[in-house]
C-alpha cells in the first residue's frame, strides 16, 4: 500500500514538472551587439521584466555580439520563425523599404527631441510594413548622434578623400561615394578587427559604439558632428505572438513600453559618459569645423533629395508629419 501511494506520488510529481515544461514557453533574441551595450543591457532586463511579469511563463534568452545569427541575418531570421524576436537596426534595411532609413538621413533629426518626433512620424509606416511581413515593432530606441572618427585630422570634407570608410548603411556608404572615401562594409562585431588589420580607418557612429569597439585603440580623433540619431527596434514574428495567451501578450507588450522609455533615458546618458570615455583614453574630441559642418551639410541634401525620389509618397508623408 505504502509503495502504490510512493508511486503515486511521483507520477504526480513527474507530471506536475512536465505540466510546467509544457507550459513555458521559451523565446530567443538575437542581437548585434555586445553584452556591456546599452541596448543589449536593456533588452536584458526587458528579457527579465518579461520572466517576472509571466511567472517564468516565457522565457526569452538574449543572444549578444551576432552570436545566434548575424546582424543582416537577423530580420530574415525572426520573419521566417528561426527566432521569435530579434533586435535590428533600421537603417540596414534601407534598400529593402526606402523609409527603414529615415533615421539614417543626415541632419534632418539631429537631437533627441527631434529624433523621438521623427519616430513618431515614421512608426505607422514601420508597423504596417512589419505587419505585412508577419512581425511586429515591440519598441524602438535611438542610439546617440553620430560623429566622424578618424586617424587624422579632418577640417573639410576633401580631407575624407581616398581615406578606407567603414559603411554599416547604404547612407554612411552614400556618404563615402559623395565625399570620395573608399566604402568598406563591416558589421560592429567585426569592426575592432578591421581597425587592427587596416581594412578601415574612418567612420560615422556614435560614441557608444566608439567605446564598445575600442576605437580609441587605432582612432585619434572624434568630431561630434550629430549627424542623425539611427534606431534600433525589437521585433518580433506575429505567429509566435499570436500563440502566446492573453495575460502573457500583455505582459510582454507592457514590458516592451518599459523598455522603450528606458532605453531613451539611457542613451541619452550614454552619449555625455561614453564621449568622456573616449577623451579619457586618449582621442580628441572635438565640434566639427565651420567649413565640415557646412560640407556635410551640402552632403545630407543631396542624399535628402535621392531619399525622398526614392520612397515616393511614403518618404513624403514621413517628412511632412515631422516638419509639421
Amino acid at each position: 500500500m505504502q509503495r502504490r501511494a510512493l508511486h503515486l506520488s511521483l507520477l504526480a510529481g513527474l507530471l506536475a514538472v512536465s505540466g510546467l515544461a509544457a507550459a513555458q514557453t521559451k523565446w530567443d533574441l538575437p542581437a548585434a551587439y555586445p553584452a556591456t551595450n546599452f541596448h543589449t543591457v536593456n533588452m536584458t532586463q526587458f528579457a527579465a521584466d518579461v520572466d517576472k511579469a509571466t511567472g517564468g511563463k516565457l522565457k526569452i534568452t538574449v543572444h549578444a555580439n551576432a552570436s545566434l545569427f548575424k546582424a543582416p541575418e537577423i530580420k530574415r531570421a525572426v520573419q521566417g520563425g528561426q527566432a521569435q524576436l530579434g533586435e535590428i537596426l533600421l537603417v540596414n534595411f534601407q534598400n529593402e523599404w526606402q523609409p527603414f532609413g529615415a533615421d539614417g538621413l543626415p541632419f534632418l533629426a539631429d537631437s533627441y527631441d527631434e529624433s523621438m518626433k521623427l519616430y513618431k512620424a515614421q512608426k505607422p509606416l514601420l508597423e504596417k510594413k512589419l505587419g505585412e511581413q508577419g512581425m511586429m515593432l515591440l519598441y524602438s530606441v535611438a542610439w546617440p548622434p553620430q560623429g566622424i572618427y578618424s586617424k587624422k585630422p579632418i577640417n573639410s570634407v576633401a580631407d575624407l578623400k581616398g581615406i578606407k570608410w567603414r559603411a554599416y548603411s547604404p547612407t554612411t556608404a552614400k556618404i563615402a561615394e559623395l565625399v570620395g572615401a573608399q566604402p568598406v562594409t563591416v558589421q560592429a562585431a567585426e569592426f575592432s578587427q578591421a581597425l587592427a588589420t587596416g581594412v578601415v580607418e574612418s567612420t560615422m557612429t556614435s560614441g557608444a559604439t566608439g567605446v564598445d569597439s575600442k576605437l580609441f585603440e587605432h582612432l585619434k580623433y572624434y568630431y561630434d558632428v550629430q549627424a542623425w540619431l539611427p534606431k534600433n527596434a525589437v521585433i518580433a514574428n506575429k505567429k509566435a505572438f499570436d500563440a502566446l495567451d492573453k495575460p502573457t501578450q500583455d505582459a510582454l507588450l507592457k514590458a516592451a513600453a518599459e523598455a522603450e522609455t528606458r532605453g531613451w533615458t539611457e542613451s541619452r546618458k550614454v552619449n555625455t559618459t561614453t564621449l568622456e570615455t573616449l577623451k579619457a583614453n586618449g582621442m580628441t574630441v572635438a565640434p566639427p569645423s565651420a567649413q565640415l559642418k557646412a560640407d556635410m551639410k551640402k552632403v545630407g541634401d543631396t542624399i535628402m533629395k535621392e531619399w525622398l525620389e526614392k520612397s515616393g509618397a511614403e518618404g513624403k508623408s514621413i517628412v511632412d508629419a515631422f516638419n509639421r
